[in-house]
Protein backbone atom coordinates (compact mmCIF):
# COMPACT_ATOMS: atom_id res chain seq x y z
CA UNK A 1 0.00 0.00 0.00
CA UNK A 2 2.55 2.67 0.50
CA UNK A 3 4.68 1.45 -2.59
CA UNK A 4 1.05 2.21 -4.13
CA UNK A 5 0.40 5.70 -2.48
CA UNK A 6 4.05 6.63 -3.23
CA UNK A 7 3.79 6.01 -6.77
CA UNK A 8 0.79 7.62 -7.05
CA UNK A 9 2.13 10.88 -5.86
CA UNK A 10 5.17 10.59 -7.82
CA UNK A 11 2.39 10.18 -10.74
CA UNK A 12 0.99 13.81 -9.45
CA UNK A 13 4.16 15.26 -9.16
CA UNK A 14 4.69 14.53 -12.90
CA UNK A 15 1.67 15.55 -13.52
CA UNK A 16 1.59 18.67 -11.98
CA UNK A 17 5.52 19.96 -13.32
CA UNK A 18 4.29 18.31 -17.17
CA UNK A 19 1.16 20.87 -17.33
CA UNK A 20 0.06 23.21 -14.76
CA UNK A 21 -3.63 22.92 -14.47
CA UNK A 22 -5.88 25.94 -15.03
CA UNK A 23 -6.73 27.92 -13.16
CA UNK A 24 -3.05 28.62 -12.15
CA UNK A 25 -3.67 29.76 -8.89
CA UNK A 26 -6.62 29.53 -6.29
CA UNK A 27 -9.46 31.59 -5.75
CA UNK A 28 -11.52 34.67 -7.67
CA UNK A 29 -9.43 36.83 -9.65
CA UNK A 30 -9.66 38.25 -13.08
CA UNK A 31 -7.97 40.88 -15.54
CA UNK A 32 -4.87 39.79 -15.19
CA UNK A 33 -1.96 41.52 -15.96
CA UNK A 34 1.14 39.01 -16.52
CA UNK A 35 4.85 40.50 -16.93
CA UNK A 36 8.42 39.47 -16.86
CA UNK A 37 11.14 40.86 -13.97
CA UNK A 38 14.59 39.53 -13.84
CA UNK A 39 13.61 35.76 -15.80
CA UNK A 40 10.92 35.62 -13.17
CA UNK A 41 7.06 35.48 -14.13
CA UNK A 42 4.54 37.83 -12.58
CA UNK A 43 1.06 37.87 -12.71
CA UNK A 44 -1.08 41.13 -11.24
CA UNK A 45 -4.87 40.37 -11.21
CA UNK A 46 -7.95 42.44 -10.13
CA UNK A 47 -9.36 40.46 -7.00
CA UNK A 48 -12.96 39.40 -8.46
CA UNK A 49 -15.59 40.43 -5.53
CA UNK A 50 -18.23 42.95 -4.98
CA UNK A 51 -16.80 46.55 -5.45
CA UNK A 52 -16.44 46.98 -1.37
CA UNK A 53 -14.47 43.78 -1.30
CA UNK A 54 -12.02 45.29 -3.83
CA UNK A 55 -9.60 47.23 -1.80
CA UNK A 56 -6.10 45.30 -2.61
CA UNK A 57 -4.27 43.33 -4.69
CA UNK A 58 -2.37 40.13 -4.34
CA UNK A 59 0.38 39.49 -6.92
CA UNK A 60 1.85 35.87 -7.82
CA UNK A 61 5.43 34.73 -9.24
CA UNK A 62 6.72 31.82 -10.81
CA UNK A 63 10.32 30.58 -12.06
CA UNK A 64 8.43 28.36 -14.43
CA UNK A 65 5.13 29.26 -15.48
CA UNK A 66 4.03 25.84 -13.28
CA UNK A 67 4.86 26.62 -9.38
CA UNK A 68 2.94 29.60 -8.17
CA UNK A 69 4.04 32.12 -4.80
CA UNK A 70 1.49 34.31 -3.94
CA UNK A 71 2.41 37.73 -2.66
CA UNK A 72 -0.37 39.02 -0.64
CA UNK A 73 -1.63 42.54 -0.75
CA UNK A 74 1.25 44.68 -2.92
CA UNK A 75 -1.34 47.44 -2.76
CA UNK A 76 -4.38 48.52 -0.86
CA UNK A 77 -6.57 50.82 0.08
CA UNK A 78 -4.25 51.90 3.13
CA UNK A 79 -1.67 53.09 1.08
CA UNK A 80 -4.09 55.21 -1.40
CA UNK A 81 -6.37 57.87 0.87
CA UNK A 82 -8.57 58.75 -2.08
CA UNK A 83 -9.09 55.01 -2.99
CA UNK A 84 -11.83 53.43 -1.70
CA UNK A 85 -13.02 50.61 -3.62
CA UNK A 86 -13.09 48.62 -6.97
CA UNK A 87 -9.58 48.65 -7.22
CA UNK A 88 -9.28 47.12 -10.72
CA UNK A 89 -7.03 45.85 -13.59
CA UNK A 90 -3.16 46.56 -13.01
CA UNK A 91 -0.89 47.41 -14.84
CA UNK A 92 2.87 47.00 -13.87
CA UNK A 93 6.03 47.68 -15.46
CA UNK A 94 9.85 48.79 -14.49
CA UNK A 95 10.98 52.09 -14.89
CA UNK A 96 14.56 53.80 -13.79
CA UNK A 97 14.92 51.05 -11.16
CA UNK A 98 11.56 51.30 -10.06
CA UNK A 99 8.57 48.85 -10.15
CA UNK A 100 5.06 50.59 -11.12
CA UNK A 101 1.51 49.37 -10.22
CA UNK A 102 -0.59 51.24 -12.33
CA UNK A 103 -5.15 50.72 -11.08
CA UNK A 104 -8.22 52.22 -11.62
CA UNK A 105 -9.63 52.64 -8.34
CA UNK A 106 -13.52 53.87 -7.21
CA UNK A 107 -15.86 52.63 -10.21
CA UNK A 108 -15.38 56.89 -11.21
CA UNK A 109 -18.78 58.54 -12.84
CA UNK A 110 -18.37 62.66 -13.78
CA UNK A 111 -18.10 64.53 -10.84
CA UNK A 112 -16.52 61.66 -8.45
CA UNK A 113 -13.04 60.93 -7.41
CA UNK A 114 -11.08 58.40 -8.75
CA UNK A 115 -9.82 56.97 -11.55
CA UNK A 116 -6.25 56.23 -13.08
CA UNK A 117 -3.82 55.76 -10.25
CA UNK A 118 -0.06 55.28 -10.09
CA UNK A 119 1.80 53.33 -7.42
CA UNK A 120 5.72 52.88 -6.78
CA UNK A 121 7.73 50.17 -5.22
CA UNK A 122 10.90 48.86 -4.45
CA UNK A 123 10.52 45.37 -5.77
CA UNK A 124 8.10 43.85 -7.47
CA UNK A 125 6.18 42.66 -5.09
CA UNK A 126 6.04 45.65 -3.20
CA UNK A 127 4.81 47.09 -1.18
CA UNK A 128 3.61 49.76 -3.02
CA UNK A 129 2.79 53.30 -2.41
CA UNK A 130 1.20 56.23 -3.87
CA UNK A 131 2.84 58.42 -6.00
CA UNK A 132 0.88 61.05 -6.37
CA UNK A 133 -1.73 61.80 -3.71
CA UNK A 134 -4.38 61.85 -5.90
CA UNK A 135 -5.29 60.14 -9.46
CA UNK A 136 -2.96 60.55 -12.41
CA UNK A 137 -6.97 60.56 -14.63
CA UNK A 138 -9.63 61.41 -13.26
CA UNK A 139 -12.50 63.09 -15.57
CA UNK A 140 -14.09 61.61 -18.85
CA UNK A 141 -12.51 62.17 -21.92
CA UNK A 142 -13.28 60.98 -24.96
CA UNK A 143 -16.39 59.14 -23.30
CA UNK A 144 -13.61 56.91 -21.86
CA UNK A 145 -14.50 55.91 -18.36
CA UNK A 146 -10.85 56.26 -16.79
CA UNK A 147 -9.99 52.43 -15.87
CA UNK A 148 -8.68 49.31 -18.01
CA UNK A 149 -5.09 51.33 -18.43
CA UNK A 150 -1.96 49.70 -19.92
CA UNK A 151 0.87 51.12 -19.67
CA UNK A 152 3.02 50.22 -22.96
CA UNK A 153 6.89 51.06 -23.49
CA UNK A 154 7.97 51.52 -27.37
CA UNK A 155 10.64 50.64 -29.36
CA UNK A 156 11.81 54.21 -29.06
CA UNK A 157 11.65 53.95 -24.93
CA UNK A 158 8.68 56.51 -25.18
CA UNK A 159 6.15 55.09 -22.33
CA UNK A 160 2.21 55.36 -23.54
CA UNK A 161 -0.93 54.59 -22.00
CA UNK A 162 -3.96 53.03 -23.51
CA UNK A 163 -7.21 52.90 -21.03
CA UNK A 164 -10.87 53.35 -21.07
CA UNK A 165 -14.25 51.17 -20.50
CA UNK A 166 -17.75 52.56 -21.94
CA UNK A 167 -16.78 51.46 -25.42
CA UNK A 168 -14.35 53.87 -25.79
CA UNK A 169 -10.15 53.88 -25.89
CA UNK A 170 -7.98 56.63 -25.45
CA UNK A 171 -3.89 57.07 -25.92
CA UNK A 172 -2.23 59.23 -23.96
CA UNK A 173 1.39 60.02 -23.34
CA UNK A 174 3.10 59.41 -19.60
CA UNK A 175 5.96 61.98 -18.60
CA UNK A 176 9.46 60.14 -17.91
CA UNK A 177 8.60 59.96 -14.32
CA UNK A 178 4.95 59.03 -14.30
CA UNK A 179 4.14 61.76 -12.66
CA UNK A 180 1.81 63.02 -15.45
CA UNK A 181 0.94 63.26 -18.96
CA UNK A 182 2.95 65.15 -21.87
CA UNK A 183 0.95 66.45 -24.73
CA UNK A 184 1.17 65.16 -27.79
CA UNK A 185 3.03 67.26 -30.90
CA UNK A 186 -0.07 68.41 -32.26
CA UNK A 187 -0.73 69.98 -28.87
CA UNK A 188 -3.07 66.91 -27.88
CA UNK A 189 -3.11 65.18 -24.70
CA UNK A 190 -5.85 62.28 -24.83
CA UNK A 191 -6.13 60.66 -28.59
CA UNK A 192 -9.03 58.13 -29.36
CA UNK A 193 -7.82 55.08 -30.83
CA UNK A 194 -11.38 52.99 -29.93
CA UNK A 195 -11.55 50.36 -32.53
CA UNK A 196 -14.78 48.24 -34.02
CA UNK A 197 -16.50 46.50 -31.20
CA UNK A 198 -14.38 47.53 -28.66
CA UNK A 199 -15.82 47.63 -24.94
CA UNK A 200 -12.30 47.47 -22.46
CA UNK A 201 -9.26 46.01 -21.44
CA UNK A 202 -7.26 47.40 -24.17
CA UNK A 203 -3.28 45.34 -24.64
CA UNK A 204 -0.12 46.00 -26.86
CA UNK A 205 2.58 44.27 -27.61
CA UNK A 206 4.81 44.08 -30.56
CA UNK A 207 6.28 41.69 -32.55
CA UNK A 208 8.66 41.54 -35.77
CA UNK A 209 7.77 45.26 -36.16
CA UNK A 210 4.31 45.02 -36.42
CA UNK A 211 1.95 46.81 -33.28
CA UNK A 212 -0.85 43.92 -32.08
CA UNK A 213 -3.42 46.05 -30.38
CA UNK A 214 -5.64 43.69 -28.10
CA UNK A 215 -8.88 44.74 -26.19
CA UNK A 216 -12.03 42.80 -25.04
CA UNK A 217 -15.46 43.17 -26.36
CA UNK A 218 -19.01 41.59 -24.92
CA UNK A 219 -20.33 42.24 -21.00
CA UNK A 220 -17.84 41.39 -18.43
CA UNK A 221 -20.12 39.72 -16.43
CA UNK A 222 -21.70 37.39 -18.90
CA UNK A 223 -20.82 34.44 -20.98
CA UNK A 224 -20.10 36.22 -23.85
CA UNK A 225 -16.80 37.85 -22.85
CA UNK A 226 -13.99 37.73 -25.35
CA UNK A 227 -11.11 39.09 -27.17
CA UNK A 228 -9.92 40.74 -30.45
CA UNK A 229 -7.52 42.66 -32.08
CA UNK A 230 -6.07 44.02 -34.91
CA UNK A 231 -2.52 44.83 -36.10
CA UNK A 232 -0.81 48.29 -37.06
CA UNK A 233 2.38 49.75 -37.93
CA UNK A 234 2.00 52.95 -35.25
CA UNK A 235 1.07 52.78 -31.40
CA UNK A 236 -1.73 55.22 -32.85
CA UNK A 237 -3.24 52.68 -35.54
CA UNK A 238 -5.71 53.20 -37.28
CA UNK A 239 -6.59 49.90 -35.49
CA UNK A 240 -8.73 47.38 -37.84
CA UNK A 241 -10.23 44.87 -36.57
CA UNK A 242 -8.87 41.21 -37.60
CA UNK A 243 -10.83 38.70 -35.74
CA UNK A 244 -11.72 37.24 -32.16
CA UNK A 245 -9.10 35.09 -30.87
CA UNK A 246 -10.90 34.35 -27.26
CA UNK A 247 -14.21 33.33 -26.42
CA UNK A 248 -16.22 31.04 -24.20
CA UNK A 249 -15.81 27.26 -25.02
CA UNK A 250 -18.99 25.09 -24.01
CA UNK A 251 -17.03 22.61 -23.06
CA UNK A 252 -14.18 24.45 -20.80
CA UNK A 253 -15.31 27.71 -19.36
CA UNK A 254 -17.31 30.70 -20.59
CA UNK A 255 -16.79 34.42 -19.92
CA UNK A 256 -12.88 34.36 -21.16
CA UNK A 257 -11.47 37.87 -21.89
CA UNK A 258 -9.48 40.81 -20.09
CA UNK A 259 -6.37 39.40 -20.91
CA UNK A 260 -2.78 40.14 -21.40
CA UNK A 261 0.23 38.55 -23.19
CA UNK A 262 3.89 37.18 -21.49
CA UNK A 263 6.67 36.82 -23.88
CA UNK A 264 8.91 34.15 -22.93
CA UNK A 265 12.48 35.58 -22.67
CA UNK A 266 15.07 35.19 -25.64
CA UNK A 267 12.00 33.11 -27.59
CA UNK A 268 9.40 33.54 -30.14
CA UNK A 269 7.35 31.99 -28.24
CA UNK A 270 4.10 33.71 -26.30
CA UNK A 271 1.20 32.83 -23.96
CA UNK A 272 -2.11 34.75 -23.06
CA UNK A 273 -2.85 35.08 -19.15
CA UNK A 274 -6.87 35.61 -18.77
CA UNK A 275 -9.95 35.27 -16.76
CA UNK A 276 -12.53 33.06 -17.39
CA UNK A 277 -15.65 31.84 -15.88
CA UNK A 278 -15.95 27.56 -15.18
CA UNK A 279 -18.83 25.82 -16.30
CA UNK A 280 -21.53 25.66 -14.08
CA UNK A 281 -20.86 29.33 -12.68
CA UNK A 282 -22.91 32.26 -13.64
CA UNK A 283 -21.72 34.86 -10.60
CA UNK A 284 -20.26 37.81 -12.33
CA UNK A 285 -17.03 37.58 -9.83
CA UNK A 286 -17.11 33.99 -10.20
CA UNK A 287 -13.44 33.92 -12.46
CA UNK A 288 -10.40 32.90 -12.21
CA UNK A 289 -6.82 33.39 -13.71
CA UNK A 290 -5.72 30.85 -16.56
CA UNK A 291 -2.54 30.94 -18.59
CA UNK A 292 -2.80 29.20 -22.37
CA UNK A 293 -0.02 29.19 -25.33
CA UNK A 294 -0.51 31.98 -28.13
CA UNK A 295 0.50 30.78 -31.49
CA UNK A 296 0.27 32.75 -34.57
CA UNK A 297 0.32 31.87 -38.76
CA UNK A 298 3.39 32.51 -41.33
CA UNK A 299 1.44 35.64 -42.09
CA UNK A 300 1.86 36.74 -38.55
CA UNK A 301 -1.90 36.33 -37.52
CA UNK A 302 -2.92 35.55 -34.37
CA UNK A 303 -4.45 32.01 -34.53
CA UNK A 304 -7.64 31.16 -32.07
CA UNK A 305 -6.71 30.28 -28.77
CA UNK A 306 -7.66 26.70 -28.00
CA UNK A 307 -8.49 27.00 -23.70
CA UNK A 308 -7.10 24.11 -21.79
CA UNK A 309 -7.62 22.64 -18.26
CA UNK A 310 -4.64 21.56 -18.57
CA UNK A 311 -2.44 24.96 -19.13
CA UNK A 312 1.36 25.08 -19.93
CA UNK A 313 2.85 22.46 -21.30
CA UNK A 314 6.30 21.56 -20.27
CA UNK A 315 9.53 22.35 -20.80
CA UNK A 316 8.80 25.37 -22.61
CA UNK A 317 10.81 25.07 -25.75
Amino acid sequence: MKKTITTLLSLASLTYCLGQQNPIVKGWYADPEGIVYNNRYWVFPTFSAAYEKQVFFDAFSSDDLAHWTKHERVLDTAAVKWAKKALWAPSVIQNSGKYFLFFGANDVHEGEIGGIGVSVADKPEGPYRDLLGKPLINKIVNGAQPIDQFVFKDSDGTHYMYYGGWRHCNIVKLKDDFTGLVPFDDGEIYKEVTPQNYVEGPFMFIRNGKYYFMWSEGGWGGPDYKVAYAIADSPFGPFKRVATILEQDSTIATGAGHHSVIKVPNKDKYFIVYHRRPIGKTGANERETCIDELNFDEQGFILPVKMTKNGVKFPLK
